[in-house]
């Protein structure tokens, strides 16, 4: 479009340039002629330009769905997790009572045992039995004690069997809803995978348009400055009162150079290498794979998390006294504006949104609003 433009321009200063007394019908027509090329040109490059921006929103669209299948499913394989680990803590419980159960029958088997071998007692003629009253007593008081005690047990091995059944029961339920949320997990699964599918379909569609376009450069110049201008915005929005959150928030200077990475991968990008004509990345790139976790590298509370051109799923987080650490191209969120994070939370899942071809993590951590190489403030591995 580009050269078909300049191409007009250069026929109308030939034109121009033409002697005075060329056949001036003739200037006109070819005039007319070139107007009118430039304005086919201006409306297919208009045409074009909103087919570019109806494939932005498309893509975000199809982030969408992607980005809530995966949330659901990363809350489902928690709740499988949970799950398990409910069974366990019930499998437990019931072997301790069926020991107790196993325990208690044996003592009672022994005590049945014993008052077989030694006969058993009429107490009537055991009163009538003047002879050896204190004997009498003893064995009237050794005998009572020993049938409370043996309905003691009787009753406990009688709770036990209740707790076992209530036991065995809760089991089952906890087991039917294991099954519910696996036919669940693959229901989600299958729903993330065909919404990735679209998305990559489309993908290609989006990358021939930047080519056909050749605004490529104009496009990441747009996205950088969509980022700066949305930091820039939350940087001047109040923090919440203290009392409001468990961590005093007091920045990462007392931090620089033991933060632990978001997500441990390999560095794809740099902090400061080329990215494009005048551009440089201004964080790092982190390989990782569909569905790992992002953890915050330090306690702060959330101020964005939304789809941002160029950028896909963003979180951003403040950790006071003006710093600021961004995790972007997330599969999924799983934070909320406002929520409260510790070292090592979990806050979102690699993904690929944004347009990447390939899954990963981009980390930036700004002061003040300036870009600060994070490999100079995270641990090396």
């Amino acid at each position: 479009m580009l050269r078909e433009f300049v191409t007009g321009l250069t026929l109308i200063c030939l034109l121009a340039a033409l002697p005075s007394a060329a056949n001036e019908s003739q200037t006109k027509a070819d005039l007319a002629a070139v107007q009118a090329e430039l304005k086919k040109s201006q409306a297919a490059y208009d045409k074009q330009k909103k087919s570019f921006s109806s494939l932005k929103e498309r893509l975000q669209s199809f982030e969408l769905e992607i980005a809530k299948s995966a949330k659901a499913l990363a809350f489902t394989k928690q709740g499988i997790s949970e799950n398990k680990q409910q069974q366990y803590t019930l499998k437990t419980e019931g072997q301790q009572l069926n020991r107790r159960k196993k325990n208690l029958q044996r003592l009672l088997a022994a005590q049945l045992k014993s008052a077989y071998v030694t006969g058993s007692h009429d107490y009537s003629k055991m009163l009538l039995n003047q002879q050896k009253t204190s004997a009498l007593e003893r064995t009237i008081s050794y005998y009572d004690y020993f049938n409370k005690a043996r309905i003691n047990q009787l009753e406990d091995l009688k709770d036990i069997f209740l707790e076992l059944e209530k036991n065995q029961q809760a089991l089952e339920k906890v087991q039917q809803q294991l099954i519910e949320l696996l036919a669940q997990q693959q229901v989600r699964q299958n729903e993330l995978q065909l919404a990735q599918k679209q998305r990559q379909t489309h993908l290609n569609n989006l990358n021939d348009k930047l080519q056909q376009t050749q605004s490529a450069i104009a496009y990441l110049e747009e996205n950088e400055t969509t980022l700066k201008t949305t930091l820039e915005a939350l940087a001047e929005v109040q923090a919440p009162s203290e009392e409001v959150f468990i961590a005093q928030l007091d920045g990462l200077r007392r931090l620089k150079g033991k933060l632990a990475w978001p997500h441990k991968g390999r560095l794809t990008k740099r902090f400061g290498q080329r990215k494009h004509a005048g551009m440089s990345w201004k964080g790092v790139m982190i390989a990782g794979k569909n569905g790992d976790e992002i953890s915050s590298v330090a306690p702060g509370h959330v101020v964005y998390a939304d789809w941002m051109n160029g950028f896909g799923w963003v979180i951003v987080l403040d950790h006071g006294e003006g710093f600021m650490s961004l995790y972007g191209h997330a599969q999924t969120l799983l934070r909320d504006v406002g929520d409260h994070v510790n070292p090592g939370d979990p806050i979102a899942l690699v993904g690929q949104s944004g347009g990447q071809q390939i899954p990963g993590l981009y980390f930036e951590i700004r002061h003040k609003g300036s870009a600060v190489n994070p490999v100079k403030w995270c641990r090396s591995s």
